[in-house]
Order: C-alpha cells, then sequence, then structure tokens
C-alpha cells in the first residue's frame, strides 16, 4: 500500500475544506490531442487556480513531436487560455508552467521511455513529487499493450510503501465482452486493480453526484423509489450535432457501444442502485455491481429496441450531411448513430419496471436527464375533462446543460372550475448556489491524484455493462440496416413505437 499524504491543517471531520492532492506528478500520452487540449490541461489549470495542486506538481507531455519543454509549453498555454474554467492569471500559470516537460518519442521506441523514465526520476528530486506518477493513457486501445509493457519495462508502474504509480484509461473499455476482459488482463499484468482508474467522464458530473444526495439525504423520495409507485424511468443522453471529422473513431462503433455501454448504464445503476453503508469506494461499488448483476435487456429486441443513423436535410436553418456524406464514412456503414433499448432491473424493488434508455447524434436538442416517471393516481375523483391535461408525476434530474432537478405535479388551475394541469417546481445550480459546478475532468483528475476511486468503475462494473449490452448488439449485426431519421428530429419511428407498444411516449424535452 502506497502512504496517502494528507494536509496537517485540515480536519477530516470537515468535509466542506477541499482534499488538496499531494506531492505527485501527471503523464499524458496523446498529449497533442482534442481531448487533452480541451479537457484534460484546461481542467489541470482550473485545479491549480483553485489551490488544489501541490506546489510541486509536474505535468508531462509524450507524443511524437520534436518539441522541446517550451513548445509544449506553449500549446499547454494557449489551451488553457481557450479552454480554461476559471480566469487565466499569468501568476497561476507561471507557476504551473515551471513544472511543465516534453519527452518526444513512439510507443513501441524503448528509448523514449528511457527518457520517460529519467524525467519522472528528475522531476521526483526537483520539485519533490516524490516519485509519484499518474499515466493518462489518451490513446486507442489498440496502443494500450504496448504502453503498459514499456511502463512495465522500464520500472515506471513499480510502485514501493512511500510511491504509489496510477495509470488512468480513457473509454472505449472493449468492444464486447470478451475484449473487454483481455483489456482488464492486460492492464491488470502491469497495474493492480485498485491503481487502475478508469475515466466516465458523466461521473464526475456534480448533478450525477447529486442523484445520490437526492435520494439518500432527504426522506422525500425514497419511500416511493419502486415499483409500487414508479410506472418507468427513462435516462436520454441527445446530441444536436453530427460525427463529422470522427470517423476514424466512430465508424464500427456506433451509439449503444458510445454511450449506453458506459454512461448510460452508469446513470442506471446510480438511479436504481440500494443504499450503500457509506460512500466509501468499496461500499458504492458493491451497490452498483448488485445492481447492473440484477439488469437484462427485456427481448423480443425487434419490439424492445430501436436504432437509427440520421439522414441529410435541414437543422436549426442549416442544411447539413447525413452520416454516410459525412467524411470518412464508408457509403454502405451500417454505423447506428441512434439507440435505443429497454432494460429491466430484476430484484425486488424494480420489477416490472421498465428503464428505456436512448441516446443519438443530431437530434432535437443537446440534453442529458434521467426522468423518473411515477403512475397515475389509483382513484382520481374528477371528471374526464377536468384532467385531460394532466400527464403523469415526473421527477427529472437534469444532468447537463440547465443542471438541476424539476418536479412535474398537478395543480388546479385558477378559476371557478376544477381543472388540473401539469405544473412544475425548479431547482437550478445556477440559481442555488454562487460557486459554478467545476467540470466533470477537475473532480476525475484531483481524485485519481488523491487515490480516491469512488466515481470509477471497476472491471465487474465493465464485464457486467457489456453482458447486458452484447445480446442486442448481436441481435443487430444479425438483422440489417439501422433506420434512417430526419435531422433535428427525435430518432427513427421505430423508436417512437418502441414505447407505444406499453401506451407510452418519450419526453421531449
Amino acid at each position: 500500500m502506497s502512504r496517502q499524504w494528507t494536509n496537517p491543517l485540515r480536519d477530516p471531520r470537515d468535509k466542506r475544506l477541499p482534499r488538496i492532492a499531494g506531492p505527485s506528478s501527471l503523464v499524458i500520452f496523446g498529449v497533442t490531442g482534442d481531448l487533452s487540449r480541451k479537457k484534460l490541461m484546461p481542467a489541470i489549470y482550473d485545479l491549480a487556480h483553485r489551490g488544489l495542486l501541490p506546489a510541486g506538481f509536474s505535468l508531462v507531455g509524450f507524443a511524437r513531436r520534436e518539441w522541446e519543454h517550451q513548445d509544449f509549453g506553449e500549446m499547454v498555454h494557449d489551451a488553457v487560455a481557450e479552454h480554461a474554467r476559471t480566469t487565466f492569471r499569468e501568476s497561476v500559470w507561471n507557476r504551473l508552467a515551471e513544472g511543465i516537460r516534453f519527452v518526444p518519442g513512439t510507443f513501441d521506441d524503448d528509448d523514449s521511455f528511457d527518457r520517460l523514465a529519467q524525467a519522472v526520476r528528475e522531476l521526483g528530486e526537483e520539485r519533490g513529487t516524490g516519485g509519484n506518477t499518474a499515466f493518462y493513457l489518451s490513446i486507442p486501445p489498440w496502443a494500450f499493450p504496448v504502453v503498459t509493457k514499456q511502463l512495465a519495462r522500464c520500472g515506471l508502474a513499480d510502485s514501493d510503501a512511500d510511491t504509489w504509480r496510477r495509470v488512468v484509461i480513457e473509454k472505449p473499455f472493449g468492444h464486447d465482452l470478451a475484449s473487454a476482459k483481455e483489456l482488464n488482463n492486460v492492464v491488470n499484468d502491469v497495474f493492480p486493480e485498485e491503481s487502475v482508474f478508469r475515466i466516465d467522464h458523466y461521473l464526475g458530473k456534480e448533478t450525477v453526484q447529486n442523484i445520490l444526495a437526492l435520494r439518500f439525504a432527504n426522506q422525500l423520495f425514497e419511500p416511493i423509489w419502486n415499483a409500487n409507485h414508479v410506472d418507468h424511468v427513462q435516462i436520454t443522453m441527445a446530441e444536436d450535432i453530427g460525427l463529422g471529422g470522427r470517423a476514424g473513431y466512430y465508424d464500427g462503433i456506433g451509439a449503444a457501444r458510445d454511450v449506453i455501454q458506459n454512461h448510460l448504464l452508469q446513470l442506471l445503476a446510480f438511479t436504481a442502485m440500494e443504499e450503500p453503508l457509506s460512500f466509501e469506494p468499496n461500499a458504492l461499488r458493491a451497490e452498483k455491481v448488485k445492481v447492473l448483476a440484477a439488469t437484462k435487456a427485456l427481448q423480443p429486441f425487434d419490439q424492445t429496441t430501436a436504432r437509427g443513423q440520421y439522414a441529410g436535410g435541414w437543422q436549426g436553418g442549416t442544411k447539413v450531411p447525413g452520416l454516410l456524406q459525412e467524411d470518412g464514412f464508408a457509403k454502405d456503414s451500417t454505423t447506428e448513430t441512434y439507440a435505443a433499448v429497454t432494460l429491466e432491473v430484476q430484484n425486488r424493488r424494480w420489477a416490472g419496471v421498465p428503464f428505456y434508455l436512448r441516446t443519438g447524434k443530431r437530434l432535437g436538442r443537446r440534453v442529458t436527464e434521467i426522468a423518473v416517471v411515477f403512475k397515475r393516481a389509483p382513484h382520481l375523483p374528477f371528471d374526464s375533462s377536468s384532467t385531460e391535461e394532466l400527464g403523469q408525476n415526473a421527477l427529472v434530474i437534469r444532468v447537463q446543460p440547465d443542471e438541476g432537478v424539476t418536479l412535474r405535479f398537478g395543480s388546479k388551475v385558477p378559476g371557478t372550475t376544477m381543472e388540473v394541469r401539469d405544473v412544475t417546481m425548479d431547482f437550478g445550480y445556477g440559481h442555488a448556489f454562487t460557486e459554478s459546478s467545476p467540470e466533470a475532468y477537475e473532480r476525475l483528475i484531483l481524485d485519481v491524484l488523491l487515490g480516491e476511486p469512488s466515481l470509477f468503475p471497476v472491471n465487474d462494473e465493465v464485464e457486467l455493462s457489456w453482458r447486458i449490452l452484447d445480446p442486442v448488439l448481436e441481435h443487430w449485426a444479425e438483422h440489417g440496416a439501422p433506420e434512417s431519421y430526419q435531422p433535428g428530429s427525435w430518432g427513427p419511428p421505430s423508436a417512437e413505437d418502441l414505447l407505444a407498444r406499453s401506451g407510452r411516449h418519450w419526453r421531449r424535452p
């Protein structure tokens, strides 16, 4: 076990005080990519700006560029200045820049990794990092084996009682159950599971973590959070943009693998899990694993699932190409850009409650939300005309944008007649709190440096998620191409039919 650095001025009993990372450095592979420039490096600056990084924190970039340290520093500077959430201050930047290093090289070159090992050792001596190092693999999955083996060969994966080494992995975590197991074995051959941090950036969002507070810190909701009162649950991640320029990553992956297997199933786990004994990592993960183990995709899949591919047309006053006209996509590509599945959590709390998960590109708007839709009142002492505009009660957790929670219920319309109509009560983070929410990568990078694994899926969660989704993917592979849908719509007609068969309908966020 590595020794955890603690702030001697911080009372561990006071949860209001921020946790500050101890002596450490972060090595980023794939440092010239969009994720690094737009998310990772700005998040590191924002952490430094908030005083959450140690004075000697160091950032090392590794890429196939013939750069000097100052060249890399300029790239980081420009990325931070453009994308940082907090105000750019030269004094903060100058302190951060003192610890920036760059190592040119390729994944298969032993000399490159030997130079990287030397740089990490020098930072330990010059900056007081103690050798504590996290390796962020912002690289394609095919490169994981060679990079992890190189880290092992040159001793960078080794830790002892006073030094920790951790590895951070970006999705996708495989493309099916078999490949996920193989990937886990490759990584765990070099790093023990407690040193592996699989990034799902949705779990770093304040609103996702607020699901736990909403459910378990309030007596109001938990008594009705079950099959006795809930009719169904809809979990949506919609985007209004297409896939221009992402063919290399997306073609052959598709919406279900890209979003449902990780983001949406993690949201389902937070929504459906039982109350953990504590928020310690092992207790929280145990409940997530239990609920994923109880989750199954409902059959027959030709009636309980839908997949689509956006066509060309007009969206928001702009003519946009269809997927098959996007650069890099084959004209006969069967990659889906819309996916919807029906799942059931087969335990006492949720038996018989369908969970509808959907995601898509070029839909009506950008939104991620969880909608818990309740059953209608068992007895309504109103005539039908009084409640014809009354829908079902719903609790909607808005993950992005406009983060918050909305409660929909019926209220009497002012007047002399008894007419009931839907109204909403709304909580918004921007209204209730003066401090803006940190970006997800801020929270997750800090958790990596702190060795706090609660928000990172473990092997079991990844493999269970694939076990849920694999039968659906196999069915789709055997049954033709996805259905076409218009840009700006909410998906293909088969998606509407999916809910209509049971008298339900999708929300229009």
